[in-house]
């Protein structure tokens, strides 16, 4: 029950992070989308490879999953009406980054550190790169950025 709970929020504080980002500029909203596409979509397979694990049949883990996914909708709506609120625009940047940051120091880094009885440069090697990959969509991001803005006001 717990991973559904947390599952749910978690969701909508992408969602939050999304509508916040797009209400800031479209580019923002890109750039923290595609972020937050790469987290989740192994995130919510270990979701539901969990709610099998713990015998939920495949029809019931998928429909918890689809349904805790919903609520990341419903963050983007919040999102983009806090985000048109110039007061609150700049603390939810804040709130969003702290998220950010506390699940990448709380869930990744350690899984990083674990030893692993072989195969210990393959898996060094695919981790560097997968940061990497990163690092380099969001630089393009950015460094395309006003092409980005012509694309997307056509």
């Amino acid at each position: 029950m717990m991973i559904i709970l947390g599952d749910i929020l978690h969701n909508f504080s992408d969602g939050l992070a999304i509508g916040v980002s797009f209400s800031s500029s479209i580019t923002t909203g890109i750039g923290t989308s595609l972020a937050i596409f790469f987290h989740e979509l192994p995130h919510e397979i270990g979701d539901f490879a969990v709610l099998r694990k713990n015998g939920y049949s495949m029809r019931k883990a998928l429909f918890i999953n689809i349904l805790s996914s919903f609520l990341c909708f419903l963050g983007v709506i919040f999102g983009l009406a806090l985000g048109s609120i110039e007061k609150f625009s700049n603390w939810s940047f804040l709130f969003i980054a702290g998220s950010f940051i506390y699940i990448s120091l709380v869930d990744l880094i350690p899984e990083l550190n674990e030893p692993t009885d072989n195969g210990n440069f393959l898996i060094l090697l695919l981790q560097n790169l997968g940061i990497l990959f990163g690092f380099g969509l969001m630089l393009t991001i950015a460094i395309f950025e006003d092409e980005l803005v012509r694309l997307f006001e056509k």
